[in-house]
């Protein structure tokens, strides 16, 4: 298997090489672009830093707390989920499970695509979240990521027209009314230029500025209330997730920002010599802050491996150019994809990946960048210590943090027990110590942190289709060797890790996934059972929990 995709992988680069682009050392684009990039023209490019920065300068403003919070939205809100509620505990809680999950999540979905852009995108964060939130309202929010309701036509084409300074049929022989996407941010249209070119038009919802300033407002009014009050919220620590979520939406309301992102991305991809990875060209004239025409990508889409299959290709190869294209990018640049999911990817015929929507961009200072790569090696060759410093540089422990302490607080130089070996009630035990620890160190998921490990999530839940029968373990040991052989001597500079001596130490990696040292080899398809016997547990503890109480005596008041 492990031959199979580096022959794939090298034709693919054989393939670009040979019918290379004139803008192929610009960026990592298609073969047969509509037209080539040349940085010289794209004039809406000029200000682009000064743009970010002031992206970046708003948040503190939007979530500043004022005396009263915007009352007509926080009813609206408070209305809508409160509805939602209501009507699950009459209609499906009484059921019991599976029924009462799948209709909370619907309920909830439906709930916060009626109140808009902001809930919207909240829901899609979600939906990204397997193996971390339930399955049900996962699969449930998935219907937010493109088939939220759009616009109707008519705001569409005026947006266009007051951004591009012209009427629509002035710049565009056709244009499709129905979009191929809709999501909280944006809706996308295909359309074909004056000139000919075959292109994807995207643009934003015409209230969406104003709704993301009232609900980060509203946001910012309630996260303090709920420290500790809710489970969930608990753990991320709600004033930051407020501020970690302002911080990646406000990044999506200009769409000259987005276009950047693609050019840095095409950029740090051709720089690696990653080929297997395009992005489609962003037009030279027409991006605006809410209209985005670029470059139109097919190809099969991201989860549908039979039909990569029955065309020749190796999904497997696929994956791990996915992969390796995104670590290079985060470790060596400090540039990387934010929002990874299977509506921003696709595969083309040659078995090349096209990647979509660059809304969400993570960037890391090079104090940051080199923090994340400590992060990294650190995992590769089971040094904890270099493992919990990295994550106080990176702004998810305080900078004064003990390391020595924490370490010995959260037992993290002890052996790992297996969790499918545990109890329920010792399995929660343990989430609950281990919650109850990260927040009296005042722990926290930085921005950047937290699209890498969504990221992640979502590439591990690809192995499913795309490679189900590979050995993790010889998967982790040919990215050690791949990175070890291509960046070795840059990552040793950094940060003193020389991959090319030092082997990799799977034992930290059994230990993260509780597995016992004398393990050999494991299949995603082995670790999603051992995943599905932790999950049950976690429920059946539920539920004997809620049976007790409902035998336990009230309180008198």
């Amino acid at each position: 298997m492990e031959s199979q995709n580096i022959d794939a992988a090298t034709n693919v680069e054989e393939a670009s090489q040979i019918q290379a682009p004139s803008d192929y050392s610009i960026g990592s684009f298609s073969k047969n672009g509509p037209w080539v990039v040349d940085l010289d023209h794209y004039l809406w490019l000029g200000g682009i830093d000064r743009l970010r920065r002031r992206s970046q300068e708003s948040v503190p403003r939007l979530l500043a707390r004022k005396k009263l919070p915007p009352t007509s939205r926080v009813v609206k809100v408070g209305t809508s989920i409160a509805i939602a509620l209501v009507m699950w505990k009459l209609k499906e809680k009484p059921k019991g499970n599976p029924i009462s999950r799948i209709g909370l999540s619907r309920r909830l979905k439906v709930s916060f695509e009626a109140l808009g852009p902001t809930y919207v995108k909240l829901g899609q964060i979600i939906s990204s979240g397997e193996g971390i939130f339930p399955e049900e309202l996962v699969t449930e929010f998935k219907e937010l990521r493109d088939r939220v309701r759009p616009e109707p036509f008519e705001i569409v084409r005026k947006t266009v027209e007051e951004d591009l300074g012209a009427e629509l049929e002035e710049v565009f022989l056709e244009f499709e009314e129905k979009p191929i996407a809709s999501a909280s941010i944006a809706q996308v249209h295909l359309g074909r230029l004056r000139s000919g070119e075959q292109v994807v038009v995207k643009v934003q919802r015409s209230t969406v500025g104003d709704l993301v300033t009232r609900d980060l407002a509203a946001m910012a009014w309630f996260a303090p209330a709920l420290i500790g009050r809710i489970p969930v919220s608990a753990l991320a620590n709600p004033p930051a997730l407020v501020e970690l979520f302002a911080e990646t939406i406000v990044e999506e309301l200009d769409f000259r920002l987005e276009a950047a992102n693609m050019l840095d991305v095409a950029r740090l991809l051709a720089e690696t010599d990653q080929r297997a990875i395009v992005v489609p060209r962003p037009h030279r004239r027409y991006v605006t802050r809410r209209v985005l025409v670029m470059e139109r990508l097919e190809g099969f889409a991201w989860d549908d491996a039979i039909g990569m299959r029955n065309a020749g290709i190796d999904t497997s190869a696929v994956l791990r150019a996915a992969l390796v294209g995104f670590m290079e990018g985060a470790m060596l640049f400090g540039i990387f994809h934010g929002d990874l999911h299977g509506g921003n990817l696709l595969v083309q015929k040659d078995g090349t990946v096209g990647l979509l929507d660059y809304g969400i961009t993570g960037r890391l200072s090079e104090e940051k960048r080199l923090a994340f790569l400590r992060l990294l090696m650190g995992g590769t060759v089971n040094d904890v210590r270099m493992q919990t410093s990295a994550l106080r540089d990176l702004g998810a422990l305080p900078i004064d943090t003990d390391i020595e302490l924490v370490i010995a607080d959260l037992g993290l130089d002890r052996p790992t027990k297996d969790p499918t070996s545990m109890s329920p009630e010792e399995l929660t035990k343990e989430i609950r110590e281990l919650t109850k620890a990260l927040l009296g160190y005042g722990a926290k998921l930085p921005k950047e942190l937290m699209l890498f490990i969504k990221n992640m999530i979502f590439l591990d839940s690809s192995i499913a289709k795309l490679a189900p029968d590979v050995d993790l373990f010889s998967e982790i040991t040919y990215l050690a060797a791949y990175f070890a052989t291509k960046h070795g001597a840059r990552i040793a500079a950094d940060v003193g890790v020389d991959l090319r001596e030092v082997p990799v130490d799977l034992e930290g990696v059994k230990n993260s996934l509780g597995l016992e040292q004398q393990t050999n080899a494991i299949t995603y398809r082995e670790l999603r059972e051992r995943r599905e016997i932790i999950r049950s547990r976690m429920e059946e503890n539920a539920q004997r929990s809620q049976r007790k109480s409902k035998f336990l005596p009230k309180k008198k008041h």
